[in-house]
C-alpha cells in the first residue's frame, strides 16, 4: 500500500503567509485531508484554505469569536464545528479538539486511533494507542516557529514539519 498522509495544523491565528505555506506543503504531499485543531480567528483565512486539494475538517478554538462568519466563509470548502469531534479517515478514528482539558479521559478510549489538539502552541507527540498529536502553532506568533504535522496512515508515524523558511 502506498503512503496516505493526513495534514495536521492548529493555531494559525490569521497568519496568512504561514497558512499559504502549510497549504502548499499539504498539496505537495497529496494529503487525503487536513485536520485543523482550532484558532483560525478571522473568516478571511478561508480564502487561503480554499486552495487545499483535499477535504478540510476543523474545530473552533477559544479565540474563534466570529463563529457564524467563520462557518459561512468556510462553507463549501470545509466543515467547522465545536470540538471534540470524531472523524473517520481511511479506517482510522480521530478525535479533533482545541483545548486539552479532556485529553486524559479521551486517551483512555481504546476505539480511538489518534487524538489531535492545539491551544498550547507547543508540539506534543505521544506514541501509543491512541497516538496523541499537538502540531504546535502554525501561526508563529507565540513561540516564533511555525509547525504542522504530516501523519502517515500506513505506518502511523507523525512527522513534524517546520514551515519557517526565512
Amino acid at each position: 500500500m502506498h503512503n496516505v498522509y493526513v495534514g495536521i495544523i492548529s493555531d494559525t491565528h490569521d497568519n496568512r503567509i504561514q497558512i499559504k505555506r502549510a497549504v502548499e506543503l499539504f498539496n505537495r504531499f497529496g494529503v487525503c485531508c487536513v485536520l485543523h485543531a482550532g484558532d483560525l480567528i478571522s473568516p478571511f483565512t478561508a480564502h487561503d484554505f480554499k486552495q487545499l486539494a483535499c477535504p478540510l475538517e476543523m474545530v473552533f478554538g477559544n479565540n474563534d469569536g466570529e463563529r457564524l462568519g467563520l462557518v459561512s466563509a468556510f462553507q463549501g470548502s470545509g466543515t467547522l464545528l465545536p470540538g471534540p469531534r470524531t472523524i473517520l479517515v481511511h479506517g482510522k478514528t480521530f478525535v479533533l479538539m482545541h483545548e486539552p482539558g479532556c485529553l486524559d479521559q479521551i486517551t483512555q478510549a481504546r476505539d480511538i486511533d489518534v487524538v489531535i489538539y492545539g491551544h498550547t502552541h507547543d508540539i506534543d507527540i505521544r506514541p501509543g494507542h491512541p497516538l496523541v498529536i499537538n502540531p504546535g502553532e502554525a501561526g508563529r506568533w507565540l513561540r516564533g516557529t511555525s509547525t504542522v504535522v504530516l501523519l502517515d496512515l500506513v505506518t502511523m508515524k507523525p512527522e513534524v514539519v517546520h514551515l519557517d523558511t526565512d
